[in-house]
């Protein structure tokens, strides 16, 4: 079932008319295709329509819809033999971030990401997202043992941010980000970031510091929300359309200030209407950067995301 968004109100009401025409005419006589045909039609045009010229606060919407696919739908869908691999080897570990061996069309990989959940079960279970310090220095652990075996490194980002509690504080969560972004950094192996969802803060800049930076084409990436943004500036989180569009955190807005390199095409409606479709072109989009990065010297490698980051804002 469709959890229709406050912008999808006009398609929701044709699909409505639709279901409601079907219902009527079970059982009848009556010939009711073409009508049908003409609505599905007129309902398909509405969607692609409305998907093409969403706003960013609409985007963010979007990115942050409950049924859109996590990292455990992508592994499901793109990747083959995951093995997920737990712990930080120093405190415990951490359901947010995952991470573990993996096959991308026959390439080994070594893939890590966050998890939301996909109901209130599992949400809980994985913080919705949002890392603990256990769960980046699980990361930079990760990413060590792929750069001793010579495997290029895939991340997968969507979280709010970093997990803000107290516990987490006491344990060096800014530490803990600043160590992982530092290990993305030094890595001698190629590495691919996407920004499937949300990209917030710098619970995402630590599993995004890469040579090659995608996204997917409704997620979004900043450095805080719209909703706190607009609780700094305005002192009311209503004002966060505005910031969302003040801070340019949709992929198209990025794209043209270099932040990231590529944008992943979405099924139309958004990744949350055909996940498995989603997943192909992101499984795709991937490999055919892994394959530009394959005879990448590591210091070279080194050198991109170098350049990369300082260069960004001139």
């Amino acid at each position: 079932m469709i959890t229709w968004l406050e912008f999808e109100k006009p398609v929701a009401e044709l699909d409505k008319r639709i279901t409601e025409l079907r219902s009527a005419a079970a059982g009848d006589e009556v010939d009711i295709g073409t009508e049908l045909d003409r609505l599905e039609t007129k309902s398909a045009d509405l969607l692609a329509s409305t998907y093409k010229a969403l706003t960013p606060w609409q985007k963010t919407q979007v990115a942050r819809h409950p049924k859109r696919p996590h990292f455990l739908d992508y592994v499901e869908h793109a990747f083959d033999e995951f093995v997920p691999l737990g712990g930080d080897r120093l405190y415990g570990e951490d359901e947010a971030i995952l991470g573990g061996f993996a096959k991308l069309n026959g390439r080994k990989v070594m893939l890590i990401g966050h998890e939301k959940g996909n109901d209130t079960e599992s949400r809980l279970r994985h913080n919705f997202g949002m890392g603990k310090p256990e769960g980046y220095r699980k990361a930079i652990r990760l990413m060590e043992m792929a750069s001793r075996f010579g495997l290029p490194v895939v991340t997968l980002v969507d979280t709010s941010g970093a997990f803000p509690g107290v516990e987490a504080e006491e344990r060096g969560q800014a530490e803990a980000i600043a160590r992982s972004t530092e290990a993305c950094l030094a890595l001698g192996v190629p590495m691919v970031s996407v920004i499937v969802g949300e990209g917030g803060s710098g619970g995402a800049v630590a599993l995004a510091s890469a040579e090659r930076v995608l996204m997917l084409e409704h997620a979004v990436y900043s450095v805080i929300s719209p909703e706190g943004c607009a609780s700094i500036l305005w002192r009311t989180a209503e004002k966060a359309p505005d910031a969302a569009e003040a801070m340019r955190i949709t992929a198209q807005q990025l794209k043209k200030l270099g932040v990231i390199d590529r944008i992943v095409k979405e099924p139309v409606g958004g990744a949350h209407r055909n996940p498995a479709k989603a997943a192909q072109a992101l499984g795709k989009a991937i490999s055919e950067e892994l394959d530009a990065l394959s005879d990448v010297a590591p210091d070279e490698l080194r050198r991109l995301r170098e350049e990369r980051f300082l260069l960004l804002g001139e």
